[in-house]
């Protein structure tokens, strides 16, 4: 039973979880042991665990803003360096760059956004040559 109740959080996780917050798979993960322990019997113990967990899990997770698609010249000018830059100069830009338009330190979270998609790309594009 405990093996079949693993397996369909592990399943859940995979199909929702990917997209939840962290209070919604707190929520997740109290409505699975709720249900074990309501199939156990222990139904003063399962229902307070169990419904609000359930409650929670109905409500709309939060919608995470999807990157910005730029090309690798783009990428390259927003982080300043050339083409033939290593992982380590492309990481020593971000640093720089970040520490100037952190939404914390006076800037935007979507400058914040670019550059980090800026670094992910050409990271992923050095990857590949």
């Amino acid at each position: 039973m405990i093996l079949l109740m693993l397996a369909a959080a592990g399943i859940a996780w995979w199909y929702w979880g990917r997209n939840l917050s962290r209070q919604q798979l707190v929520a997740a993960a109290s409505a699975l042991l709720g249900g074990f322990l309501l199939l156990k019997g222990n139904w003063q113990v399962a229902i307070p665990m169990f419904l609000p967990a359930v409650w929670m899990l109905m409500q709309q997770a939060p919608v995470r803003a999807a990157a910005p698609r730029m090309e690798v010249e783009e990428a390259r000018r927003i982080l300043g360096i050339g083409p033939d830059a290593s992982a380590d100069d492309i990481r020593a830009a971000h640093r720089r760059l970040v520490a100037k338009v952190h939404p914390d330190l006076g800037g935007t979270a979507e400058l914040a956004t670019r550059v980090n998609a800026a670094r992910d790309l050409l990271l992923v594009e050095l990857g590949r040559r």
